[in-house]
Formats: structure tokens, C-alpha cells, sequence
């Protein structure tokens, strides 16, 4: 076993009367790549404040090799008094001499060392944060959400550098694909303790369910103990008193067991407000164009969007992301060209930096714009605090204002705000940003089953891959023209990837043919296989197919049954347009399935 460049032993440490941690551990060797994963609220940072000695524990113990160095990474940039990025980078130097390393890395990661850090956005912030940490050359590099605020090809570039890196490396993220790429261990916080997994962040999920669920187990065996020693207590044998005392004790120590039993931190429970079917085509797009400063950020750009398609839209910062987004929404006019809203569309945004939110209005009043304490989800008037509840807030938080909240609560703030919105298209940009594995998980699942259309920009490979249909992002070749790639972002990789292979396959065709003629029929580079999304949708299909047909015979009975309309005209109605809803969906899904169908034999005939 190597000997651990720093370790943790049975930290504890209490905040505001709460224990954080309690006996939490953690080894670090040399060359390590730790995930250190929990959600929000759980202690993580905290940890790796008290790993880094910005923290003192209340017990526990600290050991770091002798000439080990440690470099920590903060969520929230700090430049103390530097005045530009090269002032900043230069404190960072492990070697005073390598300066030129200070241009190379500031190329790599996008930002000029002049940069001027008191009007250094978000990204440019976090760029050259990262850029002093990676600069130090530590032996241990202690970083605190790294990808939050990069683009994608930061995030793989840094990714790329860190697998690379000789230093060992402990990370708090909630991008699934960069920890994939970059754990080999995983430690897990989880009520003020710690659990150890020596294997990589793939095979975390499946662990910490597996032992959630043997907890819960444990847990109702107790109960059954105790309900049985209880009843044992009642009417159980009393002849010998001195076992009976003894079992007696015994029973009030599987009390106080149970009692004192920390649980687990409940589910969020995310639900979205009910809306009016919007038009089969959502959003049509023909030659919108838009530049700012004399910059083309949109060209020519045509898209027709159908009710229920689910877009990703992905770029480098600065790209016109959020840009396209506005022009398909209707909140930016576009240039040139023409944007054509379906029926009944209602539309919900989510910005990026939570703008919407007023940092002096309460939760409350965020949630219901100002009007009263109660909100109508679906069918259901609930008072804000039970609402609010569903995503992990205190009963008593209703009435604190928006200013004290963290960053992982404003976000979880901003979805119950977005969902509470009666909407049938959602543009959320970066809905992911702080927040925990967890919720992301809950906030993918309500994304499925959403019936409206989704317009999602996003930096999350992994999220992207799980919910979009198809990905809009620049042209190869010119970035003010954008591309709709079929499929998720893997799909929109390979398919990029294909078509760079063509074209140089083409140049190289074109050139040999000038020298020799060649009589071998060009061939188009085209998908091999469906991707993970369509294939699933295939197998899906049917069944929602045949649970669809099978409500839409049922309602027709209903419809057909002798007085019907007679007997509850309100109750005929909601049935007649229940079945008009569900021919839709169903003549949806059987032309979806047919065109997966089609390409499928297409594609092994070939």
C-alpha cells in the first residue's frame, strides 16, 4: 500500500449547531484521481477546505508528507490584488523562470494574460483561476467544481490535462462525462460520513443505490425487532425476571438506535403545471440572420420543430447560444428571415444567471409572483412551503428572501419557479449548473416525460446524450452558420466525424483524379448503426403504441355506452377530448416508430 501523500482521519466538524461531518475520512496518493461526490449541502467543499487547511477541524486529524504541495481550487474565484490575469498567473509560477508558460496556457484555455480581472466575466474567471492552480505544479490538486462556467472544448481540453497530469487529483463535479473520464476512486459523503469505492465513477451510481437500498433493509428489519421485543414485552413469559430485564434493556437500546438514526436526505419531487396542447409545429424558422458589431452570429438558419422534439444546443462561449435560443423563442428579433410560432404555445424561460430572480423578494413570492402563499400545480392548490419542500427547502424558508440562498438552492429555486409555470415549450440555459448528481437525476426524468417542446442549452455531455433528439451547433466550417445533427451529442460527434472523413476523402479523390482517372463510385459516409436514443425509442414504442390504443378503446366505449351524454355531459366532453389527445399522440408514435423501422432495415441492408 502506497503511503498517502495527505490524509484525513475521522474528521468532524459542526456549523450552526448541525454536524457536518462526523468521523469523515481521506487517503491521497501519489498519482491519485478521486471523485468526492454527495449533494448539496453534504459537506464536500468542506472537506476539501479541511484537506487544503483553509479549515480547521472540531476533531479528527490532519497528516501531510513533509514537501508535499497543495493547490485547492475554489467554487468562486478569489484574485485578492491582482489587477490583470498575467499579475495573477505570475503569483502561481512554481519557477519564476517559466513565464512562458503563462502565454501557453492562457492560449489553451482561451483567454488573453492581459485580461483585466475586475470586468473578467464568469468564464474568463474561472479560465484563469484554473490556470493558476494548473500552473503550481502541485503534487495534490484539490479542485471545487472545475467545469462550472467553461464551454465544452475547455471542459474536454482541461479534462485531457488532468488525465495526463502526474499530480493526484480530488474533485467535486456534477458533469457525469468528465467524471468518467477522470475518476479511478470515488468517495462518497453521505450524512457527515464517508464511503470508499475503489473503482471509477461509471460504477458509482449502481454502488450507492445498492447500499441505500441494503440501509432501508437494515432499517426495516430493526422495526420488525423492535415491534417483536415490544410484543414479547406485553405478553411474553415473566418467569425469569432477570432475562426479562435484560431483554427489556435491550429493547430500549433498539430504541435508542432507531431514534437517533440519521436518515437520508429525502427526493426532490419535481412536477411540471399542466397546459394546452400547442400546435403539431412548434416553431418554424426560415433564413433568420443576426449579427452584432458587425459580427455574424446566425446565418441563413431554417428549422421547422415539432410539438414534443427536445433540441440541444451546444458552442464555445461566446458562440451564440443563447443568441439562437432568443431567435427561436421570439424574445430577440432576428435580422433577416421570418420566426413562426405554433397555437397555443406558452413559453417558460430559464436564463443562466437566474436573472428572474430578485435577490429581496422571498421564496415565496418568487413562486407565485408576488400573489399570495399559495400555487396551483396541475389540479392541486398547495400552500408554498409544501411546494417548496418537494425541492429539499425547510418549512420556514418560505419567507427568507432569495439573497440567502447558495448556489445549488438558487438553482433548485429557479426549477420550482420554471415548473410551476403552466408551459408547453421550456428554454432552459444551463439548468444544470450546481446542482448535485441527485437532482439532476430527478430533473432528467421529469424532462422525459415532459409532453411540451425543449430548447436546452447545455454543457453537459452526459445530459445532453439522455434527453435530446437532436443538437444544433456551428458549422465546421463557418461559425455563423448552425447544423442540426440528428441524435444526441455522442450522435453529433460521429456525425461531425464522418463528414470531416468525407470531405477529406473527397479532396484526396478530387486530387488523385487529376492524375489518374479512377473508376470507383464515390460512397456518402452515413450513420452504421441508430443511436442509443432511437434504438431505445424502437423498443419503447410498441408498448406505448398498444397502452395508447388500448385508453383510446376504452374512451370510445365510454363515448358509445348507451346515454352517455345524458347521464354526465361534462364528464362526455373531458372523454371526447381525451380521446382526440391520445389519436394524436398515438398516430405521432406509430410515425415515429415507422420511420425508426425504416432506417433500421436501411441500415442492415447496407
Amino acid at each position: 500500500m502506497a503511503t498517502p501523500l495527505l490524509s484525513l482521519s475521522d474528521i468532524s466538524l459542526t456549523f450552526g449547531g448541525d454536524r457536518l461531518l462526523n468521523g469523515a475520512d481521506l487517503e491521497i496518493t501519489a498519482g491519485a484521481k478521486i471523485a468526492l461526490l454527495g449533494r448539496n449541502g453534504s459537506g464536500k467543499s468542506t472537506l476539501l477546505k479541511v484537506a487544503a487547511g483553509i479549515i480547521e477541524s472540531d476533531g479528527g486529524e490532519r497528516f501531510a508528507h513533509p514537501r508535499t504541495r497543495v493547490t485547492y481550487l475554489a467554487q468562486e474565484p478569489e484574485f485578492d490584488n491582482a489587477k490583470t490575469a498575467q499579475d495573477y498567473l505570475s503569483q502561481h509560477l512554481y519557477h519564476e523562470s517559466d513565464t512562458h508558460r503563462i502565454e501557453m496556457i492562457a492560449q489553451d484555455l482561451g483567454f488573453a494574460p492581459e485580461l483585466d480581472l475586475s470586468s473578467a466575466s464568469g468564464g474568463e474567471a474561472r479560465r484563469v483561476a484554473i490556470a493558476g492552480a494548473l500552473l503550481c505544479d502541485a503534487d495534490i490538486l484539490l479542485l471545487d467544481e472545475p467545469t462550472n462556467h467553461l464551454d465544452l472544448p475547455t471542459i474536454e481540453w482541461l479534462e485531457n490535462y488532468l488525465r495526463a497530469s502526474r499530480s493526484a487529483i480530488v474533485t467535486i463535479s456534477h458533469d457525469r462525462r468528465f467524471l468518467e473520464n477522470l475518476a479511478s476512486a470515488c468517495i462518497w459523503i453521505d450524512r457527515g460520513q464517508t464511503r470508499l469505492l475503489r473503482q471509477g465513477f461509471s460504477k458509482f451510481e449502481a454502488w450507492r443505490d445498492k447500499l441505500l437500498e441494503d440501509e432501508k433493509l437494515a432499517d426495516h428489519k430493526l422495526d420488525r425487532k423492535i415491534a417483536a421485543e415490544e410484543d414479547w414485552l406485553r405478553y411474553g413469559v415473566t418467569a425469569r425476571r432477570k432475562r426479562n430485564v435484560r431483554r427489556l434493556r435491550d429493547l430500549h437500546s433498539l430504541r435508542d438506535q432507531a431514534r437517533h438514526k440519521v436518515k437520508p436526505t429525502g427526493d426532490i419531487k419535481f412536477s411540471t403545471a399542466t397546459s394546452e396542447v400547442s400546435g403539431k409545429r412548434a416553431i418554424v424558422v426560415e433564413g433568420a440572420s443576426k449579427s452584432y458589431d458587425g459580427r455574424k452570429i446566425v446565418s441563413d438558419f431554417s428549422i421547422e420543430i415539432n410539438r414534443g422534439d427536445r433540441i440541444g444546443v451546444v458552442g464555445p462561449n461566446g458562440a451564440g447560444k443563447s443568441t439562437l435560443v432568443n431567435i427561436l423563442t421570439g424574445a430577440l428579433t432576428p435580422d433577416d428571415g421570418d420566426v413562426h410560432h405554433g397555437s397555443n404555445i406558452q413559453l417558460i424561460s430559464l436564463d443562466q444567471k437566474r436573472a428572474a430572480l430578485n435577490p429581496e423578494m422571498r421564496l415565496a413570492d418568487a413562486i407565485t409572483d408576488g400573489r399570495g402563499d399559495f400555487v396551483t400545480i396541475g389540479d392541486n392548490k398547495r400552500h408554498v412551503s409544501s411546494y417548496l419542500q418537494d425541492f429539499l427547502f425547510k418549512p420556514e424558508q418560505w419567507r427568507t428572501p432569495v439573497s440567502s440562498l447558495s448556489g445549488g438552492e438558487r438553482g433548485r429555486l429557479a426549477l420550482a419557479v420554471a415548473l410551476s409555470k403552466p408551459s408547453n415549450l421550456l428554454a432552459l440555459d444551463e439548468p444544470t449548473n450546481d446542482l448535485d448528481l441527485e437532482t439532476l437525476d430527478l430533473l432528467e426524468e421529469v424532462l422525459s416525460a415532459y409532453d411540451g417542446t425543449l430548447l436546452l442549452i447545455s454543457h453537459d455531455r452526459s445530459f445532453l446524450d439522455r434527453l435530446v433528439t437532436s443538437v444544433l451547433a456551428q458549422d465546421l466550417s463557418d461559425p455563423s452558420r448552425w447544423v442540426q445533427y440528428p441524435g444526441g451529442f455522442d450522435d453529433m460527434v460521429e456525425q461531425r466525424a464522418q463528414s470531416s472523413s468525407a470531405s477529406a476523402k473527397a479532396d484526396t479523390t478530387t486530387r488523385a483524379r487529376k492524375t489518374k482517372p479512377s473508376r470507383e463510385p464515390e460512397t456518402k459516409a452515413v450513420a452504421k448503426k441508430l443511436s442509443y436514443k432511437e434504438q431505445y425509442a424502437l423498443e419503447t414504442l410498441p408498448s406505448t403504441i398498444a397502452e395508447l390504443e388500448a385508453e383510446a378503446a376504452t374512451l370510445e366505449a365510454t363515448l358509445s355506452a348507451p346515454q352517455a351524454w345524458d347521464k354526465d355531459p361534462d364528464a362526455y366532453n373531458a372523454a371526447a377530448d381525451r380521446l382526440s389527445t391520445v389519436k394524436s399522440k398515438l398516430e405521432e408514435a406509430e410515425e415515429q416508430w415507422l420511420g425508426l423501422e425504416m432506417k433500421r432495415e436501411a441500415l442492415q441492408s447496407q
